[in-house]
C-alpha cells in the first residue's frame, strides 16, 4: 500500500487547506494507464473516507479539467514576439534566484519540461529568493510563491472558466506529488484557491504578495476574510464570487471608494511585493 495527501478547502483557518493522508494501491510503471489505475485507488480510498467529488490535477489526470489545470499549462500571460504562453512552471523556474546565478528569465519562453529539467536550476547553489518581474519574492514559507503564481493564473479572466469548474469538487489530487520528496503542490494550490473563492477572500487584493502571505500564514485577520454575514457556504456547492467578478488581478483596480467605505477588505500596509499585473507587459520579459 502506498500512501498520498487529498488536498481539500477548510471551511475555518487558516490553515486553509486540510491535508488528508490515504492509503492506497500502488501501479507501478510509466505508462499512463498505470498512472491512472493509482489515482483511481487514490480516489477510491478517498471516497472511503467520505471524500468526493475529487479532481486529480496532472498532465495524468484522466479529467481534461485537470489536466488543464496542471502547472505544465496552465499559463499566465503570453512571452515574446510569437506571443508563446508563459506557463505557471516555467515562470516558477525563471524565478529563482541562487547563490551563483539567476533569475533565468529565458525560462519563461522554454517548454515546462525544458524549464523543470534546465540543468542551471541543479546547479547554481542553493536558492535564495525568488525574483519575478523585478520584485523580490521570499522564499518562506516554502510554498509561498509557486502558489502565489498559481491563483495568479486562475485569476487571469481568460482561465476564468477553469477557475469557476474548481468550485464543483471537495478536494483535489495530484498522483506525483510526494510531500516527503517535494515541497510545491498544484493540487493544494487549487484547494487554496477554492477556500479563498468559498470564504470570501477579496481576490484581486492577491496581486498583492504581502496580502497573500499575510492570509496563508495567518496574520491578516479580517482583512482578507469578510465577516460571517458575508461569507458563502462551506459545501462543494458554493459558486462563489461570480466568473465575470475575477480577473482583476490588482487592489488598484478596486475602486477607492469602496476599499474607504469598507475598512475590512482593504489589503494590509505590507505593499513592496505588490505587482500591478493589469501592467505587465505581453512582449519580451
Amino acid at each position: 500500500m502506498a500512501q498520498r495527501p487529498v488536498f481539500i478547502p477548510s471551511p475555518q483557518g487558516p490553515p486553509w487547506v486540510e491535508e488528508r493522508i490515504i492509503e492506497f494501491t500502488w501501479h507501478p510503471g510509466f505508462a499512463l494507464s498505470q498512472a491512472r489505475k493509482s489515482i483511481e485507488s487514490l480516489h477510491q480510498g478517498a471516497r472511503k473516507d467520505g471524500i468526493k467529488p475529487i479532481l486529480e490535477i496532472s498532465s495524468k489526470s484522466p479529467n481534461p479539467l485537470g489536466r488543464q489545470l496542471s502547472a505544465f499549462q496552465l499559463s499566465l500571460w503570453a512571452v515574446g514576439a510569437a506571443g508563446t504562453p508563459m506557463s505557471v512552471e516555467c515562470a516558477f523556474q525563471g524565478s529563482k534566484v541562487f547563490q551563483e546565478g539567476g533569475p533565468y528569465t529565458d525560462l519563461y519562453k522554454a517548454s515546462s519540461r525544458q524549464a523543470k529539467r534546465d540543468p542551471r536550476i541543479r546547479e547554481s547553489g542553493d536558492l535564495v529568493k525568488f525574483q519575478f518581474m523585478g520584485t523580490d519574492v521570499p522564499t518562506e514559507p516554502k510554498n509561498l510563491f509557486y502558489d502565489w503564481l498559481y491563483l495568479m493564473a486562475l485569476n487571469l479572466k481568460k482561465n476564468s472558466t477553469l477557475a469557476q469548474s474548481l468550485l464543483e469538487y471537495a478536494a483535489f489530487s495530484d498522483i506525483a506529488f510526494n510531500p516527503r520528496k517535494s515541497i510545491n503542490c498544484q493540487a493544494r494550490a487549487a484547494a487554496l484557491y477554492v477556500a479563498f473563492r468559498r470564504r470570501g477572500v477579496e481576490m484581486g487584493n492577491l496581486a498583492d504578495v504581502g496580502f497573500f502571505r499575510s492570509l496563508v500564514t495567518g496574520k491578516a485577520g479580517p482583512r482578507g476574510v469578510p465577516g460571517p454575514a458575508n461569507s458563502p457556504a462551506s459545501g462543494v456547492d458554493t459558486p462563489g464570487a461570480p466568473a465575470g467578478e475575477q480577473g482583476s488581478l490588482g487592489a488598484h483596480d478596486l475602486p477607492s471608494a469602496r476599499r474607504a467605505r469598507d475598512p475590512a477588505r482593504r489589503a494590509p500596509p505590507e505593499r513592496q511585493l505588490s505587482l500591478p499585473f493589469d501592467d505587465l507587459p505581453s512582449a519580451d520579459c
